[in-house]
């Protein structure tokens, strides 16, 4: 199989992805910086929210850039909720032991366990995918029960629902100057100038309380953009999804391909469970709460790649930091102001290119959502409660427009079919 991994077409078409990403990125600070000016609400760009989103989306962003790696090889990964729980386990036995480095190695290694597992059921057995998963989150949360009973009775600040405290807390810096010492960003964010502050008061909180952990979670994106899209090892893994028995006829170790990218998924989720324990300070059952699951939908909103992926996590993880940090339930109320022009866009959108159906959907949403704003005084706790939830299910609508999904995803494949 050649090695070349990259033609001027796939370029261009790589620029253009990025340019697009870039644009929605500028329009949608746009709207949300017009959004808090007109609703009074500080807190939807503030520093406080920015630094609150970080640390909520990067669980999630680990969790769907697993899925992601696992699916370009056509393995679907279900079980990325069991992974991340096996990884927050990991994470906090270890780190109650040893420290947060310890944690990392403990994190990985569950996460790589679950992996293992989903690999031998679906590519050496041929078990359907989405049942290996299902049965990885249910064999995860029971395993996680015994394993805390059985290492944790009787232990100081442990249970049989959770750990000990992690040893040792994680080192942490303001980024200089931007962030802290005449921290210039937070003088700008301070003016309340409409964009200017916003951008200012986005920045400084991706810039405060910084650390290495959340450097390396933030990187691995360019760096499984670069291996999947830049490398030899990233063509043959992406050929294993695409067509399978075409890359095994040019000598292609398909089942290798597959093993790779389902274990490194695995240790991607157990990555997103470290997070949480990190951001908790200890292991609790039930912490990932759903994440593995939200990791999917952002995958699936990224459109399998990872800019998209990434901006799908830091929605959903905008959206957690708005419901926590908001001290009524007004500052999740402007949010349907901002989904509402949204919404009310892409359905134009949709309208302009011919799809009436779809358009229109979107067009009474929209105004139904901007109805909301203006008629309703507060919201029920519960509503405010299901926000991230409901942004989820928001997010699949609008991005199962247009979708390109890996053209052998979920199917199973045995060497030597003929297909």
């Amino acid at each position: 199989m050649s090695t070349a991994t990259s033609t001027p077409a796939a370029q261009t078409a790589r620029t253009s992805h990025w340019r697009r990403y870039l644009l929605i990125a500028l329009a949608g600070l746009v709207v949300l910086a017009i959004t808090r000016q007109v609703s009074g609400e500080q807190v939807l760009t503030n520093s406080g929210t920015a630094r609150a989103m970080l640390a909520l989306m990067l669980p999630i962003a680990m969790a769907g850039l697993g899925g992601l790696v696992c699916e370009r090889a056509g393995v679907v990964n279900i079980g990325l909720e069991g992974m991340m729980i096996l990884g927050t386990w990991g994470a906090g036995f270890a780190g109650y032991q040893w420290g947060p480095w310890a944690a990392l190695v403990g994190a990985l290694a569950g996460g790589v366990l679950g992996g293992l597992l989903h690999a031998v059921a679906t590519v050496t057995f041929g078990v359907d995918h989405i049942v290996s998963g299902v049965a990885i989150n249910l064999l995860a949360s029971g395993a996680a029960r015994f394993l805390s009973e059985l290492s944790y009775a009787g232990v100081k600040g442990g249970g049989p629902t959770q750990s000990p405290a992690v040893k040792g807390g994680v080192p942490s810096f303001d980024v200089p100057v931007l962030a802290s010492g005449p921290d210039l960003l937070g003088r700008l964010e301070s003016t309340h100038v409409v964009l200017l502050s916003d951008v200012a008061g986005l920045l400084r909180g991706l810039l405060l309380d910084v650390n290495v952990f959340e450097i390396i979670g933030v990187l691995l994106f360019p760096l499984v953009a670069f291996v999947l899209w830049r490398t030899a090892f990233g063509l043959r893994l992406r050929s294993a999804g695409e067509n399978p028995w075409a890359a095994e006829s040019l000598g292609v170790p398909v089942l290798r391909m597959k093993y790779a990218a389902v274990i490194s998924s695995g240790a991607l989720a157990g990555m997103g469970g470290l997070f949480l324990v990190l951001f908790g300070g200890l292991y609790r059952e039930g912490q990932t709460g759903g994440r593995g699951y939200i990791g999917l939908a952002a995958m699936i909103f990224g459109n399998w790649r990872p800019g998209g992926l990434f901006g799908g996590a830091a929605l959903f993880g905008y959206a957690d930091a708005i419901r926590l940090r908001s001290q009524d339930s007004l500052a999740v109320l402007a949010l349907f102001l901002l989904a509402g022009v949204v919404v009310l866009a892409l359905g134009a959108y949709w309208v302009w290119r011919g799809r009436r159906v779809a358009g229109a959907v979107f067009l009474g949403a929209g105004v139904a959502l901007l109805l909301g704003y203006f008629g309703l005084d507060a919201l029920p706790n519960e509503v405010t409660t299901i926000t991230p939830y409901i942004v989820t299910l928001v997010v699949l609508v609008v991005s199962s427009q247009n979708l390109r999904p890996p053209k052998a995803d979920g199917v199973v494949y045995r060497r030597g079919e003929d297909h």
